[in-house]
């Protein structure tokens, strides 16, 4: 549908949008991106984010000039790669400082090797905590670790559509806790925790705490040295614009790096990492959390994901987000309840990462017409929609645009047009 189609109160929010796009402080790094197909809307940057346009070229001189030419003489400019984009991380949207995040394997591997790291901190302790808003992956992990450790994993009950009730994470803590660990942002409702208090709750009873900030990085401001947080994990495959299967980063507070060992003793975590000596001996710095060689190729892609990030700065981000995330949430409520959509994520923008969920009775039915109608947005079933806006590359006249489409597909739905 073109801006001539729209018609009544959706055309002038169109006419508004368009006037906050050209006034948009980001709207250069748009460019920056590879474009969508022709008249396709991508509100999915929660499930993978865009391809940066120079991520190409930089991966064939890396395979031509360094690979290609050099072969195992080049080896010695990629040991070090995980910590120096761990750095970039760090620095740009972790609030974290130099040697404190390395980049290695995948998210479920590096919460992995965190989780087991602190229960072996917290010996005599016996309880694990986490919630059912927690992605899934990292539950399952919790679960098998508390087994393997003879532990158990208390599940607290969330909200759906808010989030976990800090209460009730207080009233689950005491001395037997030995870990605790959750999403900063929900990947279900969007819902963002305070990470300051629920550091402190955590740590008022001894305990650890490990998040898991795949939602969070890269969509919204993370303070991790100021909230005194312990240990952390994300992808580097939605908001660092990593690609597929992107490695994800791991964060050890600097204090806690010589207390920790980690379960997965590789060549690469050793303090003489090239000497090849018969016994492993951890590096006593962050480096003792690698593993193995990291994917060089995937780790240069991530590189220039991480470079948009830092050249827009957080706060630019977090503040398009929000203005982002309001036009969308009045434009829902103006256009979408009407014909049976409700929310799920909290009400208050400050209270959610980028990404807002709907709910709707038919939205296994509605999201492959959705997708025919060139907006891509994910589906959760049985009845949840995604719509992600990364600041980085959605115009708010693509807001306007998405809900104009979802509206129209779902009329057409319900009065049997389809």
């Amino acid at each position: 549908m073109t801006d001539s189609q729209l018609t009544g109160t959706i055309a002038a929010a169109a006419e508004k949008a368009r006037a906050r796009d050209a006034e948009d402080v980001l709207a250069h790094l748009r460019d920056r991106f590879v474009p969508a197909p022709p008249g396709t809307i991508y509100l999915n940057g929660s499930s993978l984010g865009r391809l940066p346009a120079a991520t190409s070229g930089r991966l064939a001189r890396m395979v031509e000039e360094e690979w290609g030419s050099n072969l195992a003489e080049a080896r010695t400019q990629w040991l070090d790669l995980g910590e120096r984009i761990g750095d970039s991380i760090a620095r740009h949207a972790l609030g974290a400082g130099s040697g404190e995040v390395v980049v290695g394997e995948c998210t479920s591997v590096q919460l992995y090797k965190l989780a087991v790291a602190a229960v072996r901190a917290r010996p005599g302790r016996g309880t694990i905590i986490t919630s059912d808003d927690n992605f899934p992956t990292d539950r399952y992990i919790l679960d098998g670790v508390a087994a393997d450790h003879g532990m158990n994993v208390v599940t607290l009950s969330t909200h759906a559509d808010t989030g976990l009730d800090l209460d009730a994470l207080r009233a689950a803590l005491d001395e037997n806790v030995a870990l605790v660990s959750l999403s900063l942002v929900s990947y279900r409702s969007s819902a963002l925790l305070d990470m300051a208090e629920v550091n402190q709750l955590v740590h008022d009873v001894g305990a650890l705490v490990l998040w898991d900030l795949s939602h969070a990085v890269g969509a919204v401001p993370i303070e991790l040295e100021a909230t005194e947080t312990d240990l952390a994990v994300g992808s580097g495959y939605k908001h660092l614009y990593g690609g597929p299967g992107a490695p994800a980063f791991l964060y050890v507070r600097r204090g806690l790096q010589d207390r920790l060992r980690q379960p997965v003793q590789g060549w690469f975590g050793h303090r003489q990492q090239l000497a090849m000596l018969p016994a492993y001996d951890p590096d006593p710095t962050v480096r003792r959390f690698q593993t193995g060689f990291p994917p060089v190729l995937s780790l240069t892609a991530l590189a220039e994901g991480v470079g948009l990030v830092g050249e827009a700065g957080m706060d630019a981000v977090r503040a398009k987000g929000l203005a982002l995330a309001e036009l969308l949430q009045d434009l829902v409520a103006e256009h979408l309840f009407p014909v049976g959509y409700t929310l799920a994520s909290p009400p208050d923008a400050r209270r959610r990462g980028v990404h807002l969920t709907l709910r709707h009775p038919e939205a296994s039915r509605l999201h492959p017409l959705i997708s025919r109608a060139d907006l891509a947005i994910d589906h959760m079933p049985p009845d949840l929609l995604r719509l992600s806006t990364t600041p980085l590359n959605t115009r708010f006249t693509d807001v306007v645009e998405a809900v104009d489409r979802i509206r129209v597909v779902t009329g057409e739905l319900l009065v049997g047009g389809v």
